[in-house]
């Protein structure tokens, strides 16, 4: 069974061209997406996923439909294989169904591998190179000393909610969590902290 799926980033835009297609090519059934392909959650892609089942091929109009990059659209594609099911795209000829169109999507998951690990080497490098200015990557601190004494002592009074207490100072709850107990006593992430500013 061949099966179609649609998709579209706004409701503006129109999905007539895709369905003439997929129902040309042979799709039985057909599901849509109004949504941009960034989104992980696609419910129409889920149900057309779904109903594949080994020897079912699911069809779309374009690559980009369905993955939100290269290494998205080759991890689904390996799902599909390991269920023995195949891809079609209608423009650009690619068919896992086929010996040559699983040798492209070869090819593509080689590539996407190949990004991932630039991305990592760039990633290290800048690091490196910020950690040799004395600068330290990551993202900012959100838990201060000065946050860390004031949420210790509101922990300590029983008064106080802990989903308030990380309100008030700006942090997740699980961050709170992370420096202290429910009594507001430090954990060593927390003394570790009053350590090295000198409570």
């Amino acid at each position: 069974m061949l099966v179609g799926y649609m998709r579209v980033s706004t409701a503006e835009q129109n999905l007539a061209l895709q369905r003439d297609a997929l129902t040309s090519a042979g799709c039985e059934r057909l599901y849509e997406d109004t949504c941009s392909g960034a989104l992980p959650d696609r419910p129409g892609l889920a149900k057309a996923l779904d109903q594949l089942r080994a020897g079912d091929a699911l069809v779309v109009w374009k690559l980009d439909r369905i993955g939100r990059s290269l290494g998205h659209v080759v991890e689904l594609v390996a799902g599909l294989q390991a269920r023995e099911i195949g891809l079609k795209v209608l423009t650009g000829g690619i068919d896992t169904t086929s010996s040559t169109g699983r040798l492209v999507f070869g090819i593509f998951a080689t590539l996407a591998e190949f990004e991932r690990d630039l991305i990592r080497e760039r990633t290290m490098a800048g690091l490196a190179a910020a950690r040799a200015r004395g600068r330290n990557g990551g993202r900012p601190r959100l838990m201060t000393a000065a946050k860390l004494r004031t949420a210790m002592t509101m922990m300590a009074d029983r008064s106080n909610a802990a989903s308030d207490v990380a309100g008030q100072l700006g942090i997740s709850l699980s961050t709170l969590y992370a420096y202290m107990d429910g009594e507001g006593q430090a954990k060593p992430r927390a003394r570790k902290l009053l350590a090295t500013t000198g409570r």
